[in-house]
């Protein structure tokens, strides 16, 4: 019998394809292995580069890298605001490695600690990055879009304008004349209408951006796609569930921490507590005879077993701690502090 605050979602039984590498480890920072020797009488030329994604929240930011990634690290939803941490994605590609920066959408109008946390780290990535991919919805230019704009234009580095989206725009011979006008509001190194979603002409802007990766050592091995620790993106999986379950019933005062994360017998073994800051959002949150908490706990296994490419056990409680998203020292205790 579960009670209110803890349900264990333990009925997956089928065997998964193992990752040996993983078994080794209790726990690992990102998916990461050892470099290959180079021979003595050459060595490559090697380039390495950050590319800063930025742009108001809900463009497509999170999308757009995991698609470029073909693996999915930052969550999405169609809420605003879903990113909160710079996320690094990275893609080696033979002398190539590119490190995509993802960031929390840049937004106006929110006071609140977390908020000024988020647009402060999403700030901070404009500076010491190779490239600047500023995206933006096809759609509609907002003041938010004309904030983030005036962050941009100072960046010492190419910015390329991504206009996202364009496959919502109900007439094609539309586009010509938007970029035509986004033209007029800076000079910008190019500007690159895709689909993120959809996979259109995301080669295209690729290859641009490698264009501006400048010659370097390569920060990471070659099959490493993160910073990030499994901890982390556990943990961003299981917040990721809350907010498409449950949209605005319980806002963005949801915030999940992992209490455990242990290899034993052949399974992954994860306890997540996830805060609330009122009473009534718990309530929400467990659901009715906790229906609702079962259902994203099974969710989010599922998308841990496909990342960590094992059994995962996970394990979930739900505690109120109000005020937790306006507390600096509280925001430090989740993680939400500078690097």
């Amino acid at each position: 019998m579960h009670n209110e605050d803890s349900f264990q979602e333990n009925d997956n039984q089928e065997d998964l394809v193992q990752d040996s590498a993983a078994q080794e480890h209790a726990e690992y920072e990102g998916v990461s292995g050892e470099n290959s020797g180079q021979e003595e009488d050459y060595q490559e030329i090697t380039h390495c580069g950050f590319v800063a994604i930025v742009g108001r929240p809900n463009v497509g930011k999170s999308t757009l890298m995991n698609h470029i990634l073909g693996q999915k690290l930052s969550i999405t939803s169609r809420k605003p605001q879903t990113t909160r941490d710079q996320i690094l994605g990275v893609k080696t590609e033979g002398s190539i490695q590119t490190i995509y920066v993802d960031t929390p959408g840049l937004h106006l109008g929110q006071q609140k600690a977390i908020n000024r946390f988020m647009n402060k780290t999403a700030t901070a990535a404009l500076k010491d990055v190779d490239v600047v991919l500023f995206v933006i919805d096809a759609e509609r230019w907002t003041d938010e879009d004309e904030s983030v704009l005036q962050k941009v234009q100072y960046a010492q580095c190419p910015v390329v304008l991504v206009v996202n989206k364009v496959d919502n725009l109900d007439e094609k011979d539309e586009l010509l004349p938007k970029l035509a006008a986004l033209s007029e509001k800076m000079e910008f190194a190019q500007i690159v209408p895709i689909s993120a979603l959809r996979n259109k002409n995301l080669d295209r802007l690729e290859n641009l951006v490698e264009s501006y990766i400048p010659e370097g050592t390569q920060y990471y091995p070659e099959d490493q796609i993160t910073n990030r620790s499994s901890r982390f993106l556990a943990a961003e999986i299981v917040r990721e569930k809350i907010t498409r379950q449950l949209g605005q019933e319980v806002p963005y005062e949801v915030a999940v921490q992992i209490e455990e994360f242990v290899y034993e017998e052949n399974a992954i073994h994860i306890s997540a507590l996830i805060l609330v800051e009122r009473n009534g959002q718990k309530r929400i949150l467990i659901g009715d005879k906790g229906e609702k908490i079962k259902l994203i706990g099974r969710e989010a296994r599922i998308d841990m077993e496909n990342l960590f490419q094992h059994k995962v056990m996970l394990n979930t409680w739900v505690k109120v701690r109000s005020g937790w998203s306006d507390d600096e020292r509280a925001l430090a205790s989740l993680g939400y502090q500078d690097s």
